[in-house]
């Protein structure tokens, strides 16, 4: 609606992760590097950790589009497996093989046997869980069990706080020997809110101003999570839209507050 009242070529505060408009805060660009050290690297596992909204998603996904297809094959699950059977068959149709009603040995020697093909033409294979903290201890202990079937498995868990918790469980003690990179991702500081604010604005092809109290007062309503941010965004720029302003100010941003708490 308010698009061509501020000169916007499309919508800069979708709620749907968009490598398009990542802005790597100084948190963010951490967490990357991190995760890029971990496939680099060759580390069995490589677990990143944050907050809900936090942009984990959005960095998994922009570590595996600049991946060299080459050197790496990507298997990309986004939500738990019922069973082991399960898990096996989407790795080995992630592998490009036809899982079929292989039992679970013969499901283990095909993933074993395709991962021997892609080390053979230099490939490693990124296996990325993302939501991994809605995974049971004994699904993560399968895909522990994953990773024997080859050194070139690098596996990329990426989950809320609650994936911490549940890698600390006595039975994933052989996991968390196997994890090569750790990071925990917060959320973004005043500055960076701001900065934030403006990066999607100008990806999103305008230039709008945002007063100093409105993104304070996003700040600290949205506590600097990203998601809680956009949320916020959209709706000021709609209350600016609606009083005919063309800059987001304070009754703005507080209107866009008390519209988002109703929720």
């Amino acid at each position: 609606m308010y698009l061509s009242h501020f000169g916007l070529a499309r919508q800069p505060f979708a709620t749907v992760p968009d490598p398009e408009f990542l802005y790597l805060s100084p948190r963010h660009g951490t967490a990357l590097v991190h995760l890029r050290h971990g496939i680099e690297q060759r580390k069995n596992f490589t677990v990143l950790t944050g907050g809900v909204g936090c942009g984990k998603t959005i960095l998994l996904k922009e570590l595996l589009r600049h991946l060299p297809t080459a050197k790496y094959w990507q298997i990309v699950l986004k939500a738990p497996a019922p069973d082991a059977a399960t898990l096996y068959r989407h790795v080995l149709q992630g592998l490009g093989e036809d899982p079929g009603s292989r039992s679970m040995l013969e499901l283990a020697e095909e993933i074993e046997k395709a991962l021997q093909r892609s080390e053979k033409a230099g490939q490693d294979v990124v296996l990325a869980i993302d939501e991994a903290q809605t995974y049971s201890p004994a699904m993560l202990e399968h895909v522990r069990l994953l990773s024997n079937l080859g050194p070139g498995l690098l596996t990329v868990l990426c989950g809320q706080p609650e994936l911490r918790s549940l890698l600390r469980t006595k039975n994933l003690h052989q996991l968390r020997q196997r994890i090569g990179v750790y990071y925990h991702l917060g959320p973004l500081g005043l500055g960076d809110t701001g900065r934030y604010l403006r990066h999607r604005l100008r990806r999103a092809g305008g230039r709008v101003a945002i007063s100093f109290l409105a993104r304070l007062a996003i700040h600290r309503a949205s506590g600097g999570v990203p998601r809680i941010i956009n949320a916020l965004g959209d709706r000021a720029l709609l209350a600016a839209y609606v009083r005919d302003g063309h800059g987001v100010r304070l009754r703005d941003a507080r209107r866009a507050i008390r519209d988002f708490r109703r929720l």
